[in-house]
């Protein structure tokens, strides 16, 4: 259980201080927009927003699952940003090219911690509410 927690505290700083960035440097992450996609300044506002919005679903027990699925979804989506980012490292001098092969491993193991501390989330909620338990087992069909 230690570690679940431990990779949900990872998760969530990961996520705040990301979407954070968004905000306050956004022209970095404009220059790991590949230039092919559209509306490359909004998708960094919208990014942003939606990696601190599901930061903010992690603390919530509640919301953790949804949360998890969100954040999955958004790193698997952002992931063409961080191979264009590796594919062209001379658009970024000040960062050696072997911390960019590290981020983009990086990815995988930031989806294992997203699946790992929320994957059951829903379960853990049932301990802390037993009443959803009693609630869900009684709303069972017979037969």
């Amino acid at each position: 259980m230690l570690s679940k927690k431990i990779s949900l505290v990872i998760v969530f700083i990961w996520f705040l201080i990301g979407g954070t960035g968004h905000f306050v440097a956004p022209d970095f992450f404009l220059k790991i927009v590949p230039p092919s996609l559209p509306l490359r300044l909004p998708a960094v506002y919208i990014t942003g927003f939606f990696e601190l919005v599901g930061a903010l679903g992690l603390v919530h027990l509640r919301y953790r699952r949804a949360a998890g699925i969100g954040l999955f979804a958004l790193t698997i989506a952002v992931t063409p940003a961080n191979i264009y980012m590796w594919l062209n490292p001379q658009l970024f001098p000040s960062i050696p090219e072997i911390l960019l092969t590290i981020r983009l491993a990086l990815q995988i193991v930031l989806l294992i911690f997203i699946w790992w501390a929320t994957l059951s989330a829903s379960e853990e909620k049932l301990k802390i509410y037993p009443r959803l338990k009693k609630r869900s087992k009684s709303q069972e069909p017979d037969g």
